[in-house]
């Protein structure tokens, strides 16, 4: 009997122990799930509208997204000012965003991460991914180098910047800056208005640039007369000065995007292998593969795809005019093959600027929102005219696009958003009404 007594006493003591455990574990994971803003399964958080299943072959899945939810990302956005992207950081930290909050950049590389962290409605990258996206060049950023560069004089030409023509510049205050002087007017044209279409979609990647007239005997100039002379550049000719980045590093093109690689697409497998960094960069690589296709630049990835039919392993090694920053920055640098003579050469290139576009099925809100606004009021060449004489000075000497290829740039942003018939209607059914 006492054997039988000792033995329920055991027992009790052991249950007890395990329901103060229970309790007691419950309460600090309900703890740590409220310290960290995680929700419990099933509970609500906001979200801008409803999760579509959207088709994701192309770009054209965009016209999927309700009115309600491009009003979401598109009203509240200022595309021309970026700066503010770290500070907004704080405002993503909570509930459904606490998973990509790592505040150790090294730890937040092996964070493990879930498809529903990275993309919303099947077509766009999480604002909580690109919450933590690298500042790029913001506008207060350019506003600052550009008062430097026009402020003070240049000390020193020297080798450097990619073409024998161009040169490496040092100003009186130890500021260095590429000075492009175009064989023809149409590379200094087109890396300047490549560089103000860049800022009209809000992609922050492109170092700031300003114009600039040779006179060898401006304030400017002066101290430099003889190298200009020895350089045979003629006076008064615009040239483009882009500030010089240090410390960059190549970038090889991701595996997805490579020619065994199954593109760029919103699926499960693709993305959650990924560590925080990688996908940190897929995210600034679609934004380059549609930029390069509405600019036509042929002298970056499209370069290397050309090179495959005899450099198998052109893929794997670093890509043509891109380099990254220390701080995981996406520099997109020497765009004078953009939108003008890009554009001449087309008929040469195009294959491969579809193949790139065809391959990348999410995009970024911001820029997608850009590219609908354009698409929608078919003034490209309007907004784009307004903010390069606005910004720059010397914008009527070096001059604008032709007609042509104005009509050109604008086709490229319709042909990214043309649905086909049985998606537009599909759209019809969803919304009730045709879409613009």
């Amino acid at each position: 009997m006492k054997v039988v007594l000792a033995n329920l006493l055991a027992l009790l003591i052991v249950c007890t122990c395990a329901c103060v455990f229970y309790v007691l574990t419950g309460l600090e994971s309900k703890l740590e799930r409220h310290r960290l803003g995680f929700h419990a399964p099933g509970a609500a958080f906001s979200h801008p509208g409803p999760i579509l299943d959207l088709p994701s072959k192309t770009f054209r899945a965009l016209l999927a997204v309700p009115v309600g939810q491009k009003l979401f990302f598109g009203d509240g956005v200022d595309v021309h000012n970026l700066s503010d992207a770290r500070e907004q950081f704080d405002t993503f930290k909570g509930d459904r965003y606490s998973r990509l909050s790592v505040n150790n950049v090294a730890a937040a590389r092996e964070v493990p991460i879930e498809l529903s962290d990275l993309v919303e409605d099947g077509v766009f990258w999480s604002e909580q991914l690109e919450a933590q996206l690298p500042a790029g060049f913001t506008e207060e950023h350019t506003r600052i180098w550009r008062e430097r560069v026009r402020g003070y004089p240049i000390v020193s030409l020297e080798p450097g910047c990619g073409r024998i023509s161009n040169r490496l510049a040092t100003f009186s205050d130890g500021t260095k800056a590429c000075v492009r002087y175009g064989i023809n007017a149409d590379q200094v044209q087109g890396e300047t208005l490549t560089y103000y279409l860049a800022a009209l979609l809000g992609i922050p990647n492109l170092p700031p640039l300003m114009l600039s007239q040779l006179n060898p005997e401006s304030e400017q100039w002066a101290a430099v007369k003889g190298s200009i002379a020895s350089l045979q550049w003629t006076g008064n000719a615009i040239v483009s000065l882009t500030e010089w980045v240090a410390n960059l590093t190549g970038v090889v093109t991701p595996a997805p995007l490579r020619q065994e690689g199954r593109g760029l697409h919103p699926l499960r497998e693709e993305l959650e292998n990924k560590t925080l960094e990688d996908l940190l960069e897929l995210v600034q690589w679609s934004d380059l593969i549609l930029f390069d296709y509405l600019t036509a630049n042929f002298d970056r990835l499209v370069s290397n795809l050309f090179s495959l039919q005899w450099d198998s392993r052109v893929m794997e090694r670093d890509t043509s005019n891109l380099h990254r920053t220390p701080g995981g920055d996406l520099v997109f640098i020497d765009n004078e093959a953009g939108l003008v003579h890009g554009y001449r050469v087309l008929h040469m290139w195009e294959k491969y600027h579809s193949a790139l576009m065809s391959s990348v099925c999410v995009f970024r809100k911001r820029t997608a929102q850009r590219v609908i606004e354009l698409h929608r009021l078919r003034d490209a060449r309007t907004q784009l005219l307004q903010l390069y004489r606005d910004s720059e000075p010397l914008a009527p000497e070096l001059g604008f696009l032709s007609d042509e290829h104005a009509g050109i740039l604008q086709n490229r942003i319709d042909r990214l958003l043309a649905p086909n018939r049985s998606l537009r209607a599909q759209l019809r059914a969803r919304h009730g009404r045709p879409l613009r």
